[in-house]
């Protein structure tokens, strides 16, 4: 089976809306974990304004204490022109530009219309020139809490128009856990058919459905996937949203049925059953608590007697026959 890739988000989308300040060092400590898992990138922050989110205001000072690891690229998110000075001068290996297929979302979380996203983002793309690689992140790409279902035809054209402006990547977001498989497996038929871009496929497991459609994509033959340690993250724009499609249950279930996920399985899950403690709350990951499904445990002492009972009585059974 093909290589698949997988993104880390917990130290951006994860972080930015946890109640409680998650320590400078104890983000480095994380992600200098994290780089050692097989991840192909890391999103470590965001160059975001700290008066819009305080919870990622030591940005500067986490990509500038972390170790980066050879082939995994340190991506950033950029809101805006300033952003993108601020990401270039921390030497981003990637900038990651973020902005709503839904008109209403992009109005409540980006307050602008979608047109001036575009504008602006269309402005960080021609000031980067190239010098360093642009993903975009299309939100709501799945369906919209608030307008309710999208079209493919909207996706596709938002899609379009950043490609057209030479951008690496785009990552295709189901930002409030709307999608189900089969959606999924016809809007990444469309994408693929359409485009030559880098795609991503970005999860949440809102209504329980985030690896069913994990595996939807891999099956339509997409290759990389964001996931965030633990599960954490969420919209603040979605009621009762849990988080992100989890990294650990992802790679658990691929791994289980043969695809090559790059990833070290093990080490992820030590460095996983550590974030309770850095957040201070339980996550929603499943496969930290319970184990990988192949990881046997010694049967309880009074089996070995009732085994021997069972032979016993099967012995005397044909001795009387």
């Amino acid at each position: 089976m093909k290589r698949l890739y997988f993104n880390e988000v917990s130290t951006r989308d994860g972080f930015q809306i946890e109640p409680e300040f998650v320590p400078t060092d104890s983000k480095i400590a994380l992600i200098d974990a994290l780089s050692e898992c097989g991840y192909a990138k890391i999103e470590v922050t965001s160059f975001t304004s700290p008066k819009a989110i305080p919870m990622l205001r030591d940005a500067e000072e986490v990509m500038g204490r972390i170790k980066r690891a050879l082939g995994v690229e340190y991506t950033v998110l950029v809101p805006n022109l300033r952003g993108a000075e601020r990401a270039l001068e921390s030497r981003a290996d990637e900038l990651n530009l973020v902005m709503s297929v839904s008109e209403t979302h992009n109005l409540a979380n980006l307050r602008m219309p979608r047109e001036h996203s575009f504008a602006a983002l269309t402005q960080v793309i021609k000031r980067v020139d190239g010098q360093t690689p642009i993903n975009v992140s299309l939100s709501c790409a799945f369906g919209c809490p608030m307008e309710g279902g999208v079209t493919q035809q909207e996706v596709l054209q938002w899609a379009q128009r950043f490609a057209d402006l030479g951008v690496r990547g785009l990552t295709i977001c189901d930002t409030t856990g709307m999608a189900h498989p089969g959606q999924v497996s016809r809007l990444v038929d469309a994408l693929q058919a359409k485009l030559t871009q880098q795609l991503t496929l970005h999860f949440h497991n809102t209504r329980g459905m985030g690896l069913a459609n994990v595996l939807a994509a891999v099956q339509g033959g997409i290759e990389r996937f964001d996931g965030s340690l633990g599960g954490l993250g969420g919209c603040p724009y979605a009621p009762g949203a849990s988080g992100n499609v989890c990294s650990e249950d992802a790679v658990h279930m691929l791994d289980a049925m043969g695809y090559d996920t790059g990833m070290a399985l093990d080490r992820l899950l030590q460095v996983a059953r550590e974030m309770p403690a850095i957040v201070g709350h339980d996550v929603p990951g499943q496969v930290a608590k319970a184990g990988p499904s192949m990881t046997l445990h010694p049967a309880p002492a009074y089996v070995a007697e009732r085994r021997a009972n069972a032979d016993l009585k099967l012995h005397n059974s044909m001795l009387s026959n």
